[in-house]
């Protein structure tokens, strides 16, 4: 006689799923900053038929996780950038497009003859993102302190309606 399970077993086995998957999603937040959305696809790795790595995809720079948001007078984007160095960062801003990009170095490990594990993205990463509301361009301070990249602009005010008279 077969077992069957019922809905509301299901429904607990779904749930820990997603909740197992979101897990897997924030395990390493560091990484996550500077993962790309082909990166979270969970592929099956390929090797060669001599067991070696097939390194033959193309590479793609991973995008920058960013918070934006606004005060009265100002509008704050923030990115974490632990392990970058001021002088590897890019920043600029044109017709209200900004973009981050930089490069990620993992340091001296040109001696590495086998790797068993390698979770942290190094290399270049890039975000080009519309600001959500006019700013002032050549108003903007950008400072970079403990890991975190905080870039901030002067808001346009924007006029209120005027009431036109009719004559």
């Amino acid at each position: 006689m077969r077992d069957y399970l019922s809905i509301e077993s299901l429904e607990k086995v779904e749930d820990i799923m997603a909740r197992k998957q979101d897990d897997l999603l924030i395990e390493d937040e560091l990484a996550a900053a500077f993962l790309d959305d082909n990166t979270l696809i969970a592929d099956e790795p390929t090797t060669t038929d001599n067991g070696a790595w097939d390194d033959s995809e193309e590479e793609f720079p991973g995008q920058l996780a960013v918070d934006v948001y606004e005060t009265d007078t100002r509008l704050v984007i923030k990115a974490r950038t632990a392990g970058v160095n001021k002088e590897d960062l890019d920043v600029s801003i044109s017709d209200g497009i900004l973009t981050i990009s930089g490069t990620l170095n993992s340091g001296d490990d040109t001696d590495a003859i086998n790797w068993h594990i390698q979770e942290c993205y190094w290399g270049e990463f890039s975000r080009t993102l519309a600001l959500p509301v006019n700013v002032k361009e050549d108003e903007v301070e950008a400072v970079l302190k403990e890991g975190v990249l905080t870039i901030s602009f002067t808001k346009v005010k924007q006029e209120q309606a005027k009431k036109i008279q009719i004559n």
